[in-house]
């Protein structure tokens, strides 16, 4: 289920990888529980100490999210969205 409010729209953390361009660099994705969109942000990680959690859902605005065009990805998306939402609280750090 994807909700949209006037908060955004709920997505689930799926996928939490670590950039080959730049050294320090988190990319988290989150994806709609259907799969189909997606909202990544980026991380700099510039110190140990700087503490910035990373939780199990977000909600993004909808004009952020990108779609999801491939059917495997798109499956494997969904598959994890589902399985964060059921195990996890939006909140929950992760």
């Amino acid at each position: 289920m994807t909700t949209d409010s006037d908060e955004g729209v709920r997505v689930w953390l799926v996928e939490r990888t670590y950039s080959d361009d730049e050294q320090n660099l988190i990319i988290l994705t989150y994806a709609t529980a259907d799969g189909e969109r997606y909202f990544r942000k980026e991380r700099a990680l510039t110190s140990f100490t700087d503490v910035r959690d990373t939780t199990a859902a977000v909600d993004a605005d909808s004009d952020n999210l990108g779609t999801v065009n491939d059917s495997d990805l798109r499956e494997q998306y969904a598959a994890e969205a589902q399985r964060m939402a059921d195990i996890h609280d939006p909140d929950d750090v992760i």
